[in-house]
C-alpha cells in the first residue's frame, strides 16, 4: 500500500491512454466526447484502483472486488455518456467495451512486467 500514489498515477496515465486510443478506432473525433471521457476517467479511476488496493489488503477476494468496481465505473460513465455524450450512441456498450479494452491491456501487461 506504500506505493499506491504511484500505482494511482501509472494506473490513470495508462487508462487515459488506451481509452483514448479505444476513442479514436470507434471512430469517434468529437473534441467534447474526448474531453467527457478523459474527466470520467478521471473521476471513476483513481477510486477503483484505491478501493481495489484496500480490498486487496484486508484480504477480500480480488476478483470480485474487480469486477464489483469495474461494474460501478462501466455504470458511471454510461450514465455520463448517455446524459452528456455527443456522439456516443450506445453509451453503456462502449463503456463496457472502453472498460474491458483498458482493464484487459493493462492486465497483459501486468503479466509481461
Amino acid at each position: 500500500m506504500n506505493r499506491l500514489p504511484e500505482a494511482l498515477g501509472w494506473s490513470l496515465l495508462l487508462t487515459l491512454l488506451l481509452e483514448t486510443a479505444f476513442f479514436f478506432l470507434c471512430g469517434k473525433r468529437d473534441r467534447k466526447d474526448l474531453c467527457l471521457l478523459w474527466l470520467l476517467n478521471g473521476m471513476t479511476n483513481p477510486p477503483v484502483v484505491l478501493f481495489y488496493s484496500l480490498a486487496s489488503a484486508v484480504s477480500l477476494n480480488r476478483t470480485a472486488a474487480a469486477a464489483l468496481l469495474e461494474a460501478a465505473a462501466i455504470a458511471a460513465e454510461g450514465w455520463c455518456y448517455r446524459r452528456y455524450g455527443r456522439t456516443v450512441r450506445r453509451p453503456y456498450l462502449f463503456s463496457i467495451a472502453a472498460n474491458l479494452f483498458s482493464y484487459g491491456v493493462g492486465w497483459m501487461l501486468g503479466r509481461i512486467g
